[in-house]
């Protein structure tokens, strides 16, 4: 009887590793696009993430190109604790008139690139979760 009670408690702790581990991800919640007049590109990215402190915070999020190419990087320098979910801008970044989307992809501390990105059409301002497919090292 007790081995089963180790088993249960085993189990029960292993679900709630696996679950929390999974839902500590840094999480794209918005993110909106503006084109200046000096035709560069402004981006304001959203995060959600349960920033712990400084060992587990959401600390970068990258614009990208559809042929993978990294077209501007925000890196976030400190946790943000206390100011949940975020925005944080990023500026002149530069993309040719005929790219008609790109993806907002965000990593933290711990987990590094979230499964899922956002993609945003420029045109329209739509935006779509992307599953990412990682691959492993």
């Amino acid at each position: 009887m007790l081995t089963n009670v180790y088993k249960i408690t085993f189990s029960f702790l292993l679900l709630i590793f696996s679950l929390t581990s999974q839902a500590n991800e840094v999480e794209i919640t918005n993110v909106v696009a503006h084109q200046g007049s000096d035709k560069t590109w402004t981006f304001a990215v959203t995060l959600k993430h349960g920033d712990t402190g400084w060992d587990h915070y959401a600390n970068e999020w990258q614009v990208i190109a559809p042929d993978n190419k990294i077209l501007a990087t925000r890196t976030l320098y400190h946790p943000h604790v206390e100011e949940q979910p975020f925005t944080r801008n990023t500026s002149g970044v530069k993309i040719p008139a005929s790219m008609e989307t790109v993806r907002i992809i965000a990593k933290d501390t711990v987990h590094g690139l979230a499964k899922t990105a956002m993609q945003i059409n420029l045109k329209t301002k739509e935006l779509t979760p992307v599953k990412l497919e990682l691959k492993k090292k």
